[in-house]
């Protein structure tokens, strides 16, 4: 492994505070590295089969799984665990040999009861204990798309047996899947865990997770990297602003950063605070050392090393005649980024709406003082603020805007890879105006990209391979638009879409534009259950969508009905039809609504049977 580090400044001026930005990175030492024989994968599947995940969500799930098998290597060893309200090993660790029987036996999962996360993470975790080998990288994938209500659940409590394993060698990556999950717990476990976090936004996106988590796992070239900064006196302060597990102790930061994998960079950025140096010429500032575990010559070794840290010191003039490095600055200010999406996130969560909506603003506009906007990667940056500050001062911080921005924020802090940077699916055209044909303008689409949202021209005399500017919170996958100007960024790498804004429709689907106001918007009436005589006589779906699950379960001599969708709770009664009710059957009711005097559930509208 190699480490190297840039500052945001090369010279500073004599007699004068400071404050600068330092990125170090670690990674492979050249390609060959990463073709090396890769280390055996100890791997363990914990998968959420309770009935939230049922229908299209746990057949892409399975679908993901099965991906995974094909490609481990014979040599990995691979089990697999389903839990709903118990936990099951359905693949007891073995080499993955026999691949086509392995994947018969994960494509035979069925959606069950709730969700005892605890108990099926810890079966996975027990199941890498009993094959564990420091020659072999021991990992356990859990997935979730809902709340822990069965056994353990505190999130505390799973938070510290996530670190408590990984003491033990037993590293976790949490991947959360829809919109009913706990982020909060799946991050704070990944983290404490040493492992990654992953939003699944659709079910097709989980093939594409599980193949970005096999990358990193195949390519690890070192382990438990720990890294030491010892300060010197002229360091008055110092902030890290990755999100990595960091101790301070008086003039040393030691932080852990975990795994480092051959595909990726490991960043470790830290802002640092300056006395004014009295002295010109080199002063050193602060010394890096790092120790981590990787294979030599076939067996694991403890390497370490270590890197001074100087800056120059030089006449006032010479400091304002160098320009700060653009790319540190830039790095440093997408990490900045991430952190103030969590400090509005808190806000929000608070009800503080104006205060969050203003901290995202304010961070727009230091972005455009410092030009960073003129940069891609930046301008969407805005694009993506823009969009979730719109959509807190309109109170429509729901959970999937949460989410993306909680998931943003995670991976700019802890990776380096352009497929897992400001993902997210949420945006909407239905405000704009929509018309059937096109006068003037110029045509784009938005389509999707590695979970992203990405906006291109398909009008002639355009370079249909740049990605365009583009309203955030209008995206909307498949649709076109009639832009009024497409112009060319400063940079000449991608286009910017200025003026008026209209979707292209088929013939006879035009309307006018409109305005979404919270405090016009009206809930529907609900419609009355409407049920068949018999079971026989259900409509079937295998497909959840906007609906809620109810399953069919026997107590006693009695069958009982219960809500098993996330978000309600699953010991209260329903007011469900008794002709219909089955044992074990799951039913897709249109909605469900507290009893007016509590204590129980009430349905309303249509009822379909689900199969899987």
């Amino acid at each position: 492994m190699k480490a190297n580090y840039s500052l945001s400044n090369s010279l500073i001026a004599v007699n004068s505070p400071s404050v600068l930005d330092l990125i170090i990175n670690f990674g492979s030492e050249d390609e060959t590295q990463n073709q090396a024989p890769r280390r055996p994968l100890n791997l363990s599947l914990a998968i959420d089969r309770s009935s939230s995940m049922a229908g299209q969500s746990l057949r892409y799930a399975i679908q993901a799984a099965q991906n995974v098998v094909d490609r481990l290597a014979p040599d990995d060893i691979l089990s697999v665990v389903i839990y709903d309200d118990n936990a099951e090993t359905i693949i007891q660790p073995q080499r993955v040999e026999q691949k086509a029987t392995i994947r018969t036996q994960i494509g035979k999962i069925k959606a069950g009861g709730c969700t005892n996360l605890h108990g099926g993470w810890l079966m996975a975790c027990d199941l890498v204990k009993s094959r564990q080998s420091t020659e072999k990288i021991n990992r356990v994938l859990l997935l979730t798309d809902g709340l822990a209500n069965v056994g353990i659940s505190d999130s505390p409590t799973l938070i510290n047996h996530a670190r408590q394993q990984a003491e033990q060698g037993i590293i976790t990556t949490t991947l959360g899947f829809g919109n009913g999950f706990n982020e909060d717990l799946l991050i704070g476990m990944a983290n404490a865990a040493g492992g990654n976090f992953y939003f699944i936004q659709s079910p097709d996106d989980a093939t594409d997770v599980f193949r970005i988590e096999l990358e990193s796992l195949t390519s690890v070239v070192a382990q438990n990297l720990t890294v030491m900064l010892q300060l010197e006196t002229a360091v008055q302060s110092t902030a890290i602003i990755n999100k990595y597990r960091s101790t301070f102790s008086d003039k040393k930061i030691e932080v852990f950063l975990g795994d480092v994998y051959g595909v990726e960079n490991k960043p470790l950025a830290v802002e640092l605070s300056l006395a004014p140096f009295s002295d010109i010429g080199v002063q050193k500032v602060v010394t890096v050392s790092y120790k981590y575990q990787t294979v030599v010559d076939g067996n694991i070794q403890e390497v370490s090393d270590e890197i001074p840290i100087n800056i120059t010191v030089g006449t006032a003039e010479e400091a304002n005649s160098v320009q700060p490095d653009a790319a540190v600055v830039e790095q440093a200010s997408k990490l900045k980024i991430a952190k103030v999406k969590d400090e509005a996130i808190a806000l929000a969560d608070k009800g503080d709406y104006t205060t969050a909506s203003q901290k995202l603003r304010k961070t727009i506009e230091d972005l455009k003082l410092k030009s960073l906007h003129e940069t891609f990667e930046v301008a969407e940056e805005i694009d993506q603020l823009d969009h979730y500050a719109q959509s807190i001062e309109n109170r429509r911080f729901d959970n999937t805007i949460r989410k993306e921005m909680r998931d943003q924020s995670y991976q700019a802090l802890t990776r380096d890879r352009g497929d897992l940077k400001l993902r997210g699916l949420a945006g909407s055209a239905s405000s704009l105006q929509a018309v059937s044909s096109v006068d003037q303008g110029v045509l784009v689409q938005c389509f999707r990209e590695s979970g992203k949202l990405r906006i291109r021209v398909i009008s002639d005399g355009y370079n249909q391979d740049f990605n365009v500017q583009f309203p955030r919170n209008i995206r909307e996958e498949g649709v076109t638009y009639i832009v009024d100007e497409i112009n060319l960024s400063a940079d000449g790498s991608f286009y910017r879409a200025s003026g008026n804004i209209r979707r292209l429709v088929k013939p006879g689907e035009e309307r006018a534009a409109s305005q979404y106001n919270t405090s016009t918007a009206k809930t529907p009436k609900r419609q009355k259950l409407n049920a068949p005589t018999s079971a026989a006589d259900l409509e079937t779906t295998d497909s959840i969508g906007d609906g809620v699950l109810v399953q069919c379960v026997k107590e006693g001599s009695k069958l009982r009905a219960r809500v098993v969708s996330d978000g309600y709770n699953p010991n209260w009664n329903i007011r469900f039809p008794r002709d219909i009710r089955e044992e074990n059957v799951l039913y897709v009711v249109d909605e469900v609504e507290e009893a007016k005097n509590g204590g129980s559930y009430v349905a309303y509208g249509k009822i379909k049977r689900l199969v899987q």
